[in-house]
């Protein structure tokens, strides 16, 4: 089956970073990542999630978490410099982004914003992101993404 690069894995190609598209089935009705770790037969805590938010003072901020964690704000907060942040309306997120619900990439947003992995990325080998479309996404070992995409590690989740 022949996979249309995203601009996520144009922008990857160009820095001559090794990655993998993996292409999975999608379900308008469930587009969570559990979902699309079960398409995948991989681990939910090995595919990660990016939420943008915007913080009170510092504007928008990226984290990416475990897809089968919630991203505790207190600490989103913080780690951005912020007193307070929250979620992004869903309506704003292709405007400030250039992604969709269910297909936001780390890489190749609009603009680049401050961006925060959760540490336990570091876990692993490889993991998933989003490849920028629904139905697509790359596997990449995370310090890779970490250095191509300039983030930051941080502890997001709370166990």
């Amino acid at each position: 089956m022949k996979v249309d690069k995203t601009n996520a894995a144009r922008l990857l190609d160009k820095e001559g970073v090794q990655y993998k598209l993996i292409p999975y089935e999608v379900d308008e009705s469930d587009l969570s990542a559990v979902h699309v770790a079960h398409q995948l037969d991989e681990p939910v805590h090995q595919l990660f999630k990016t939420l943008v938010l915007k913080g009170d003072k510092s504007g928008y901020f990226v984290c990416i978490i475990p897809g089968n964690e919630e991203l505790d704000l207190k600490i989103a907060a913080r780690i951005s410099g912020n007193k307070n942040c929250e979620m992004i309306p869903m309506k704003d997120l292709l405007n400030v982004t250039g992604y969709i619900r269910g297909a936001c990439s780390p890489i190749g947003m609009k603009k680049i914003y401050p961006s925060y992995i959760d540490e336990s990325a570091l876990n692993f080998d490889f993991i998933y992101i989003s490849a920028g479309k629904r139905g697509l996404q790359i596997r990449i070992n995370p310090n890779e993404l970490i250095q191509v995409a300039h983030i930051k590690v941080e502890k997001l989740i709370v166990k």
